[in-house]
């Protein structure tokens, strides 16, 4: 099973981005998502930013994840 978990936009550099949830930091390719920018919520999977999210939702979203650890 695979999870995808909305991650927030550190900063990009070129068609990959530094994104963060929970202290986790990863890079992300975000080539899929040409308009996104620094301080977006986005959907990775596999390492690939698929869908920029609503910051609401995101964060709802993370605090759920966060409950269950």
């Amino acid at each position: 099973m695979c999870l995808a978990i909305p991650m927030r936009i550190k900063s990009i550099s070129g068609e990959f981005a530094e994104v963060e949830a929970g202290g986790l930091i990863r890079r992300a390719n975000i080539q899929m998502l040409p308009r996104a920018k620094a301080g977006d919520y986005i959907i990775v999977h596999a390492g690939f930013a698929i869908e920029k999210l609503d910051p609401g939702k995101a964060k709802e979203t993370l605090r759920l994840v966060d409950e269950i650890r």
